[in-house]
């Protein structure tokens, strides 16, 4: 794991939507596409906003979140509209979008149809993950339902229920997030540098973005 410690966080953001836009790039280069997963959540979004004015060849980028909450689109909850809002314009609005989200009553019933259209943009070139409080990363929580089969499983997606989540939750497993080419954690504060320096120390099972560490770049600002 790399850790790197930025003055503020508004400095942070710009430095990685750069560094971002360079490894999608390179990704293009070698490969003649790339895909990136990306969080939900409020702290990314200023990540988002600098990214979507960056030039670079969009229309070759498949873009997916880490996790979705089982709530349409028009929901405040969504994170594919806070996707639509901050990243989907300027530049990246040519960027391809891949949901974790199809009407239904439950993320079961859409498993299989959602896992089939990411199957041909794995490995993943880019990840970017957050990370809680708690030491969830994606939607992969300590206590949740089916948190074995999220770190030690093989599926693509994994549908979770979390005790303190309020709706179903989909989320990439461990092994996408592990097998990503370039993987980037993006925090803000004590508490979670404190939670980041507690989860080296912690199991898996304990505190999740232990399995995800290994690898890593950790990008953190005081505030």
């Amino acid at each position: 794991m790399e850790f790197v410690e930025y003055a503020d966080s508004e400095m942070m953001m710009i430095d990685l939507a750069d560094r971002l836009a360079s490894e999608l790039r390179a990704a293009i280069a070698a490969d003649g596409r790339a895909s990136l997963a990306v969080p939900g959540g409020t702290t990314p979004g200023p990540v988002f906003d600098t990214l979507s004015a960056i030039s670079l060849d969009w229309d070759k980028v498949h873009v997916m979140l880490t996790d979705e909450r089982w709530v349409p689109e028009s929901s405040e909850r969504s994170n594919t509209g806070l996707l639509k809002r901050r990243l989907f314009t300027g530049e990246a609005a040519r960027a391809h979008y891949l949901p974790l989200y199809a009407e239904a009553e439950c993320p079961e019933e859409k498993l299989d149809e959602l896992q089939a259209q990411l199957a041909p943009h794995l490995p993943l070139s880019v990840v970017l993950l957050g990370m809680g409080a708690d030491m969830h990363t994606a939607s992969i929580f300590p206590g949740a339902d089916r948190l074995d089969a999220a770190l030690n499983g093989d599926e693509t997606l994994v549908a979770m229920r979390a005790p303190g989540a309020p709706e179903p939750r989909i989320t990439l497993s461990a092994k996408v997030l592990q097998d990503s080419m370039r993987r980037h954690i993006v925090i803000i504060g004590a508490e979670k540098r404190a939670a980041l320096e507690k989860a080296q120390s912690l199991s898996p099972e304990e505190a999740p973005v232990a399995a995800v560490l290994k690898g890593a770049t950790v990008h953190w600002a005081e505030s």
